[in-house]
């Protein structure tokens, strides 16, 4: 056999050899599991599945500063140094709500905004009795808040949130952070 035919087999074993050691080394890999603080994993590395309170909308056990804690489970291959399997409890973003119903409201201020009975509903008696005496301010205040509660620029007076279906008409409001991303889009200047 030519010299140059035998070096060719010697590559391709050496070859095929170190593709059986890579293999390995990630069957083994994929089987491992890793172990990590959960509280510090990224948004797509767990999943929470809170229970929904039906007459909130909201998850059960939202409280005064907006959170409520559940049970999340990590991604597969993930194992949690605190509960030293794949869940963990987490504190998820949530709106806090006392009972006042956005529809209620919105049908009190065009109905009888006029009196002020959607800012007394509100807990606002101060401006509700002024709207009372003044005729809602010859109409012009009823109009104002009427446009003020349907854009849910007005809410009640102790810092919740309204009672919203979960597909209702609730305002979000967008913000931009470092975390955002943007795509760029083609009509955009060169900076």
């Amino acid at each position: 056999m030519p010299i140059s035919r035998v070096s060719s087999l010697i590559v391709f074993f050496v070859f095929l050899r170190t593709l059986q050691g890579v293999e390995s080394e990630v069957r083994t890999f994929s089987t491992s599991t890793f172990e990590t603080n959960c509280s510090s994993l990224q948004l797509e590395q767990y999943f929470c599945s809170p229970e929904i309170d039906p007459s909130t909308q909201q998850p059960k056990g939202c409280s005064k500063n907006n959170l409520a804690h559940t049970i999340c489970m990590a991604a597969d291959g993930i194992q949690c140094v605190e509960s030293g399997n794949n869940t963990f409890p987490k504190e998820i973003p949530c709106l806090w709500t006392n009972g006042y119903s956005f529809e209620t409201s919105l049908l009190l201020s065009v109905f009888l905004g006029m009196f002020g009975a959607d800012r007394f509903y509100l807990g606002y008696p101060a401006i509700g009795l002024f709207k009372l005496c003044t005729l809602g301010c010859m109409f012009l205040g009823q109009i104002v808040d009427i446009i003020l509660i349907a854009t849910q620029t007005v809410g009640p007076a102790d810092g919740s949130h309204y009672i919203i279906n979960y597909f209702g008409p609730r305002l979000s409001r967008l913000e931009l952070d470092n975390d955002t991303y943007r795509m760029p889009q083609f009509d955009w200047p060169e900076l």
